[in-house]
């Protein structure tokens, strides 16, 4: 950790380091600066009681690249450190884009992608229509986990019984058999192992997440022998990218002491 003088602290947190949020390594990374530098979280407002981090907290969309590089200028935004959702591919795009056109650093922080391991059965797609294409032919019981947003996308698979797992409940369309599960990560093993059990899912859909937090139905779903779908990520522009939040956090320090 860096260390600075009283009158370097001063300055150092009068600066501004915004930080697109809504994961947990976001929480985790304001949490570790608070104190050091002024930290503004920028959360997309699709979840109606999301957890908050440390430091300020702004909700909403920014308008755009344009109105987004205005944003950095306007609050002399020194640095950002884009930690959002892997398929948050839209405000991703355009942080690459407002940050290159107000001059400010950018810094990527992604989880790495989740990997097949012996005894997997995955089943790899580019797109949740293509998972919805697949579901069908993979089993009759599918258990759903690529986000209330994403279920338009099964609308029309009449001949799949769903499951679907949300932490807000999700708005039509919606596959004409389904049960909607409301619940917010993180999921321990032993109850992913019991939800395929009780409900006698026979095939998983998912989204390339990454991280812990969700991964414990990947390995329930290895020890169940049921097949996986699973949609890989977007393609998001160049930019400099770690994969943790330590990593993270002496980028910033390092940008906010230069």
């Amino acid at each position: 950790m860096l260390r600075w003088s009283s009158h370097s602290a001063q300055v150092i947190i009068a600066l501004v380091i915004l930080v697109l949020g809504g994961t947990a390594e976001a929480r985790e990374l304001a949490a570790a600066l608070a104190g050091e530098v002024r930290v503004v979280t920028s959360l997309a407002g699709r979840v109606a009681n999301p957890r908050l981090p440390e430091g300020e907290v702004r909700v909403g969309g920014f308008g755009g690249p344009d109105a987004l590089a205005r944003w950095l200028t306007d609050h002399d935004v020194r640095a950002v450190v884009d930690a959002t959702h892997p398929f948050a591919e839209r405000i991703g795009t355009s942080a690459v884009t407002a940050a290159k056109k107000a001059g400010v650093p950018l810094l990527r922080l992604q989880r790495p992608g989740w990997q097949p391991q012996d005894g997997d059965d995955w089943r790899w797609v580019d797109t949740l229509d293509e998972a919805a294409g697949l579901v069908g032919t993979l089993g009759e019981r599918a258990f759903l986990t690529s986000g209330r947003q994403g279920l338009a996308a099964f609308a029309g698979c009449t001949g799949t019984w769903f499951l679907a797992r949300c932490v807000d409940p999700p708005e039509p369309p919606l596959p004409p058999k389904i049960e909607i599960l409301l619940d917010r990560g993180p999921y321990p093993l032993a109850k992913e192992k019991a939800l395929l059990s009780d409900y006698r899912i026979d095939v998983l859909v998912t989204k390339d997440s990454g991280g812990s937090m969700t991964a414990a139905k990947l390995v329930a779903a290895r020890e169940r022998g049921i097949p996986v779908v699973v949609v890989r990520r977007p393609p998001r522009p160049a930019a400099p990218a770690v994969a943790d939040v330590t990593a993270a956090l002496d980028w910033v320090r390092r940008t906010a002491a230069s």
